[in-house]
C-alpha cells in the first residue's frame, strides 16, 4: 500500500541522484553489475497483497560503486483499477561502524497506469543497520515518508528482523514490523521463512505473512512461495 513523498518526479530524482553517485568517479573505479529475475505466488508488502492475492513476475538491476549503490526494481501489482505495475528507483550509501553494517538511502515508488487524484506515488528514506554473529545476522531498519501511498501523509515504518544458516544452502529468516500512518490505521505486520539456495544463481523461499489487521483479505495470512535467479 502506498504514496508520492515528493511527487513522482522528485521521487525519481531523488533515487537517481544517488544512482548517478555510483558512477565511476575516475577511470579506475569499477561499477558492478548485477541483475534478477523471480516469480513469486503472491506479492507481499509489509502485509498487504499487492496483487490481489495473485501471483507476480519480478525483475531488477543493482549497480555498486565501493560504498554506493543504486538500482531498479519493477513488479506487476493490482490494485483493483488501471495500475499495472510498480517500479521502484533507489540509491543509498553502505558502510561499516563498531562491527554493524550500516545503510542509508532513499527510495522511489512509481505507478504504472496509476488513475488520476489516485496520488500512490511516494519515497522513503531508509536507515538501517546489521551484525553478524556467528551463522546468524541481526538487523533492525526505519523508513520515513513525508507523504505516504493514497490518503495517508506522513508515515513511519519500522522493523527488527534476523537471519540463520542452519546447514550449508539453508536459510532460516524472519521480521516482525510496525506501520505507523496519519490518516488510516497503524498495525503490526510479521513473517518467518525458509531459503534454499539450489545453485549460487538461483535460490528458492517459502514464507508465511500475517498482520493484525482484521477484515481485509490483502492483510490476512498467507504462505508465499518465490524463486529467484540472479546474475
Amino acid at each position: 500500500m502506498k504514496k508520492t513523498t515528493i511527487r513522482a518526479a522528485a521521487a525519481a530524482t531523488l533515487a537517481m541522484g544517488l544512482i548517478g553517485l555510483a558512477a565511476p568517479a575516475s577511470a579506475q573505479s569499477t561499477v558492478d553489475v548485477a541483475w534478477n529475475v523471480g516469480v513469486v505466488s503472491d506479492y507481499v508488502f509489509r502485509g498487504f497483497s499487492q496483487t490481489g492475492e495473485d501471483p507476480a513476475i519480478q525483475g531488477g538491476v543493482d549497480l555498486t560503486s565501493g560504498s554506493f549503490y543504486g538500482g531498479a526494481w519493477a513488479s506487476n501489482v493490482d490494485f483493483g483499477d488501471d495500475t499495472d505495475a510498480e517500479v521502484d528507483l533507489y540509491g543509498g550509501y553502505r558502510t561499516e561502524a563498531g562491527g554493524f553494517a550500516l545503510d542509508f538511502g532513499v527510495i522511489g515508488y512509481l505507478y504504472v497506469g496509476e488513475p488520476d487524484g489516485a496520488d500512490y506515488n511516494y519515497a522513503e528514506f531508509k536507515a538501517a543497520a546489521s551484525r553478524a554473529v556467528g551463522p546468524a545476522t541481526f538487523g533492525a531498519a526505519v523508513y520515513y515518508s513525508p507523504d505516504f501511498f493514497g490518503i495517508d501523509d506522513e508515515a513511519t515504518y519500522a522493523e527488527v528482523n534476523a537471519a540463520f544458516s542452519p546447514a550449508d544452502k539453508w536459510t532460516i529468516s524472519g521480521a516482525v514490523g510496525k506501520q505507523w500512518l496519519n490518516v488510516t490505521d497503524d498495525y503490526t505486520t510479521w513473517n518467518a521463512g525458509v531459503g534454499y539456495a539450489l545453485t549460487d544463481k538461483v535460490g528458492l523461499d517459502v514464507r508465511y505473512y500475517d498482520t493484525d489487521v482484521d477484515g481485509v483479505p490483502g492483510a490476512e495470512d498467507r504462505i508465499v512461495g518465490a524463486i529467484k535467479l540472479a546474475f
